[in-house]
């Protein structure tokens, strides 16, 4: 007869060799988010040293900006990076600051409450700040950012 502790040990085993996994790969992604945007700084740089212009990013980027330097110096780290999440791209790739600011902090705030929720805490504050950050959004986004 299996020992009934047995699914307890193994469980362990599993969520301890997750945890680890789980570091491994975000060590990894920091390491391969850092390698490109590297990349794309030094072909941003090269793209205005050798062509004149700047390069456009894709809409999910909300901002790509690279310091200028002096001519034929080397390229400067990024200077602002921001990743929309797709969900969360506005209609308006181009919003202002204000308008990108109430949309982070409204995804915190629905964040909070759905750990909230899950944890089976009172949720009517949590709640009202979602509305109120909403219509700040709507009021702000009316306005233009």
């Amino acid at each position: 007869m299996a020992n009934p502790e047995d699914p307890i040990l193994e469980y362990r085993k599993w969520k301890q060799h997750g945890e680890s996994l789980r570091t491994q790969a975000r060590q990894a992604m920091e390491v391969r988010f850092k390698e490109l945007l590297t990349e794309a700084a030094q072909i941003a740089h090269d793209y205005q040293a050798d062509f004149g212009g700047t390069l456009k990013p894709p809409p999910v980027v909300t901002a790509f900006r690279t310091k200028a330097g002096a001519k034929g110096s080397k390229p400067k780290a990024p200077v602002v990076v921001a990743v929309a999440d797709h969900k969360q791209a506005s209609a308006n790739p181009v919003a202002g600051p204000k308008v990108a600011a109430l949309e982070r902090k409204l995804a915190a705030a629905k964040k909070k409450l759905e750990a909230v929720k899950a944890a089976g805490g009172a949720t009517k504050t949590l709640e009202d700040k979602v509305y109120e950050i909403e219509d700040d959004l709507r009021l702000a986004q009316s306005v233009g950012g």
